[in-house]
């Protein structure tokens, strides 16, 4: 991080940009969903809520290459999954054919890069 405490790096900055987004999507969503019903749009604040903090703090710790992509494979993931569940309540229909499940499949996957991060991983010398 820089000395003003924001990310260094353009991704760092999306990330984080991202999770502030997903927090307040996730919050005004949730009110919706306690007013209006709607099972989807409740499902959907839910993961906005719940992967807001990850964003925020894969952006500002930077992390290696795998950290960075996991992060990114998840907020992907977020957007079609929680966008399609969304299309369906407001606007009747789906994104694309299978847009929930790709989306989750990224989540999915965007979280074993996250776990796989952490492991060692020997250096290749160039």
């Amino acid at each position: 991080m820089t000395s003003s405490n924001r990310p260094a790096s353009p991704l760092g900055r999306v990330l984080v940009l991202a999770g502030g987004l997903c927090g307040v999507f996730g919050v005004a969503l949730s009110a919706a969903a306690a007013h209006r019903g709607g099972a989807f749009t409740a499902t959907a604040a839910s993961f906005l809520l719940m992967h807001a903090p990850l964003f925020v703090a894969v952006g500002l710790l930077g992390g290696n290459r795998l950290l960075r992509s996991g992060g990114l494979a998840l907020l992907i993931g977020l957007v079609v999954f929680s966008g399609d569940l969304l299309a369906r309540d407001f606007l009747g229909f789906r994104l694309f054919p299978f847009a929930a499940p790709t989306g989750g499949t990224l989540l999915m996957a965007g979280w074993l890069c996250i776990a796989a991060s952490a492991l060692p991983w020997p250096r290749r010398n160039s």
